[in-house]
């Protein structure tokens, strides 16, 4: 298992980093729109889809994003982005922890199946291709690394001090502590990269610890869906690795939210 994870951690890293730095607008856009696509067939085991529908909602979340995203500097003023990359967020601070507390199941129906994956995962591509156009490549994974930098901080800090559970019946392995690392972990972070920029230094903490309390309820959000379908990950698609969803359940949360703050970062 372990090497099966190397080989497709060597293969799918260089394969994101290239897309990143060398597509052209409607490449990463079409990118964008095949990565959510995976993420909303995937959706679609979630809410228990057969096959034929699971193809639609795919087809369906991949379209949407190629259709509302010019993939030009422009993108950002797109009369339909602010209202979409809002109500994603309005989602992952408001719905998704009462969500969480009240342990809503997934289901075959519109409103509360289909319909929340086709907003986080085109909000979500959006994001994507907003954050690329306006602010860089190198600013997006910077924004990403914050997923990855909270998660990677919060693992260690947990098994080195981990006793209070954060939600035992959702994912056991998670603690209060484990997110008291994160947030040292991304205070740090938030630090280090302030060292190399002229953005705000309170801007760029406040952002990140935002961000990381997000991501935190994005991964305990798939981690419930999970577990009420019954399964271990969203798919196989990435050998050793689960499926897109497994990959991304934080940085779902992250980008729409990122996009909305960028211009507020940006502004001295």
């Amino acid at each position: 298992m372990l090497l099966t994870r190397v080989i497709t951690a060597l293969i799918l890293i260089p394969v994101v980093l290239a897309a990143l730095f060398l597509l052209g607008a409607p490449g990463w856009a079409a990118f964008a729109a095949i990565v959510t696509a995976l993420g909303a067939w995937e959706w679609g085991a979630l809410c228990g889809y057969r096959m034929p529908a699971r193809v639609a909602l795919g087809v369906l979340v991949g379209a949407l994003v190629m259709a509302l995203s010019p993939g030009q500097t422009f993108v950002f003023h797109a009369p339909w982005l602010w209202p979409t990359l809002a109500a994603a967020s309005v989602f992952w601070f408001v719905i998704a922890p009462l969500w969480l507390r009240k342990r809503w199941t997934l289901r075959s129906t519109l409103a509360n199946g289909a319909l929340p994956g086709v907003l986080l995962l085109v909000a979500a591509g959006l994001a994507l291709i907003t954050l690329r156009a306006e602010a860089g490549p190198l600013p997006l994974l910077l924004v990403m690394a914050i997923a990855w930098v909270a998660d990677t901080a919060a693992y260690f800090s947990g098994k080195a001090f981990g006793k209070h559970k954060l939600a035992p019946a959702i994912s056991p392995g998670k603690t209060w502590e484990g997110v008291a690392g994160a947030l040292v972990g991304i205070t740090i972070y938030a630090l280090v990269l302030g060292a190399f920029t002229t953005l705000p230094l309170w801007k760029l903490v406040f952002a990140a610890w935002a961000l990381t309390a997000v991501s935190i309820v994005g991964d305990l959000m798939e981690s419930l869906f999970k577990r009420q379908a019954g399964i271990k990950d969203s798919s196989q698609l990435l050998p050793g690795h689960g499926g897109v969803l497994d990959r991304v359940d934080s940085l779902l949360a992250i980008l729409p939210i990122a996009a909305l703050l960028w211009p507020w970062l940006i502004q001295h």
